[in-house]
């Protein structure tokens, strides 16, 4: 419990600074460097993949997959990206003859671009209109809920939600996160409106009420492949808190939410 809490005392500043005041190639590196750690952790930490070759040809391919996104290079350089990448797994695929299935090259596929797509939404909000003022709505929209569906949960969790999953996970503390999520919401845009921005209050609830449930899914997402593996943690990286994909599992899909949000629904202006 003590590593957990100092991680995320060090951490949480340390996120804020890279995404508020560093320069946008600082933050795609660190975003690039998670989606390489859960690039890895998705085909190692499994122990689903022991292939050397297409473990690194990934992990490129994840921080390609972020710089482009920060960057804002045209279409035909994702495009090539995306060929090369498929092409050599092709080649490993026909190379091993019979030994490798297809079911990892898949995986490698997930691990290679998926991941480090969604993820990578975050670099993509940097580069909209006063996107710095909306660069950290993903990690509030997971990490607020989060908080109050533990708190919620401790107090008066009765009612499993996937005991088979996430046997700590409850309906009552869901419930407590959606509250959570929507009232963290409006303090964020309160604190945007200090900042001279007018805010779609409804939408605001809308972000908190969406974020919320998507923090779920996501965590059970990734809890399930973690079950049908047979481990406790993607990683250990981050100590009391595992890897990569342990402490971002719900921002993989909560961060392209955000995104498509801000595109559809405006928050502000």
């Amino acid at each position: 419990m003590k590593a957990r809490v100092l991680v995320a005392v060090v951490g949480l500043p340390l996120l804020v600074t890279v995404l508020l005041f560093m320069p946008e190639w600082v933050a795609a590196a660190v975003i690039g460097a998670v989606c390489v750690l859960a690039s890895y952790e998705l085909l190692c930490g499994t122990g689903l993949l022991h292939n050397l070759r297409i473990v690194v040809i990934t992990a490129v391919m994840a921080m390609f997959v972020c710089l482009w996104s920060v960057l804002g290079q045209s279409r035909i350089v994702m495009q090539l990206g995306i060929f090369l990448f498929l092409m050599a797994l092709f080649l490993e695929l026909l190379l091993a003859k019979t030994k490798l299935d297809f079911t990892f090259i898949c995986l490698a596929i997930f691990a290679g671009i998926g991941v480090p797509y969604l993820l990578s939404s975050v670099l993509r909000i940097m580069h909209m209109d006063n996107g710095r003022y909306f660069v950290l709505m993903p990690f509030a929209m997971t990490m607020i809920p989060d908080s109050g569906a533990f708190f919620v949960g401790c107090a008066c969790g009765k009612h499993k939600l996937a005991p088979e999953i996430s046997p700590k996970k409850s309906v009552e503390g869901v419930f407590g996160g959606v509250a959570a999520g929507i009232l963290g919401m409006l303090i964020y845009s309160f604190v945007l409106q200090l900042f001279g921005l007018e805010i779609n209050w409804l939408y605001a609830a809308v972000y908190g009420l969406l974020g919320a449930f998507g923090s779920v899914i996501g965590d059970l997402v990734f809890s399930t492949i973690k079950r049908q593996t047979g481990i406790k943690d993607f990683g250990h990286f981050l100590p009391g808190h595992g890897g990569a994909l342990d402490r971002f599992d719900s921002a993989v899909l909560v961060a392209p939410m955000t995104e498509l949000l801000l595109l559809l629904l405006p928050l502000a202006a």
